[in-house]
Formats: C-alpha cells, sequence, structure tokens
C-alpha cells in the first residue's frame, strides 16, 4: 500500500473573526493556487490515489477536492474524524484497515496529528522530528497495516519543490 500524507494548504489565519470555529476555516486563494500546483506535481512524479481520505474540517476537505479535480477523481473522496487535527492515529490505522482495501491511498490533514501517524508507522511511535509545511506531501509504502503497522519513508517534499514539479 501506498501512503501519501498531506497537510491541508494554506488556509485563513486562525482567529480570523469570521472563522471563529477553527474547523470552519477555508483555504485562502493562494492557498488554492499553491495547492492546485502542488497536485500537478504530484502528478508530474507519477503518483496516483484509488482513495482520498480527508478530516473533515473546511481547509481540508477544498484541499482534498483540489487533488481529486486535478488527478480527474469523481466520489473519491471519504471523510475520517480521525484526521482532525487532534485525531487519534490508531483509530485512523484501524478505520483504514476496516474500511478502505485499496493499493494508493492519499489522508488528507493537519499537524500534529499527521506527524504522529508518520512517527507510529515509520519509528514504531519513538517520534520523528520532522516539518511538515502546508502543502507538504510524505509519502510512504507498507505492506501491511492490520498487524506490524511499520511503513517505509519513501519521501518528503516541500510545498514548494512540488510547485516547481507542476510548473514543469
Amino acid at each position: 500500500m501506498n501512503l501519501y500524507i498531506i497537510r491541508h494548504a494554506i488556509a485563513v489565519d486562525e482567529g480570523t473573526p469570521e472563522y471563529g470555529d477553527d474547523s470552519q476555516r477555508p483555504l485562502t486563494d493562494k492557498g488554492r493556487k499553491k495547492m492546485r500546483q502542488i497536485a500537478k506535481g504530484l502528478r508530474a512524479l507519477g503518483v496516483g490515489f484509488d482513495l482520498i481520505l480527508s478530516s473533515p474540517y473546511v481547509r481540508a476537505n477544498e484541499t482534498a477536492e483540489i487533488l481529486a479535480d486535478v488527478f480527474k477523481m469523481k466520489k473519491k473522496i471519504e471523510f475520517s474524524e480521525h484526521l482532525i487535527p487532534m485525531g487519534n492515529p490508531d483509530l485512523l490505522i484501524a478505520e483504514m484497515n476496516e474500511k478502505y482495501s485499496v493499493d494508493s491511498i492519499a489522508l488528507v490533514g493537519h499537524e500534529p496529528q499527521l506527524t504522529h501517524l508518520i512517527s507510529l508507522l515509520v519509528a514504531k511511535n519513538a517520534g520523528v522530528d520532522m516539518t511538515l509545511k502546508k502543502g507538504g506531501v510524505c509519502s510512504l509504502s507498507a505492506d501491511d497495516l492490520h498487524h506490524a503497522r511499520q511503513a517505509t519513508l519513501e519521501w518528503l517534499l516541500t510545498p514548494g519543490i512540488l510547485v516547481e514539479l507542476g510548473d514543469k
């Protein structure tokens, strides 16, 4: 299984009066434009998804919709409460094992939850010191998440690199 762990793109700042509820903050125009370029960069790398699993928060949902549009996926976005900022990575893995039988999945969410998930899968929760920038993507591969819950870190790309790849 290939897992593409994607942090949502640039969103309206936390504390913006019109968005008192953190879950309702949308992407900015710059965030939408940059995410489209990032998605094109992923496509240029030959990445593909069978499914996009997203946090239900507006900024993650909008990020997932841009990915689905660039990759020409219809009705391939599902939502998980376990991908919210304080979601539980163990419960997310259990949900993926129970509900989704796919070869390639994009997980769209937030920090610090995504880094915790990567740490759990790559270092058995020992803690991985990494920065997943907004719009950044981490690629993991795993034979099976049912028992071992171990994955191999294939690559971690910044939004800037992906934008450059998408512009070519």
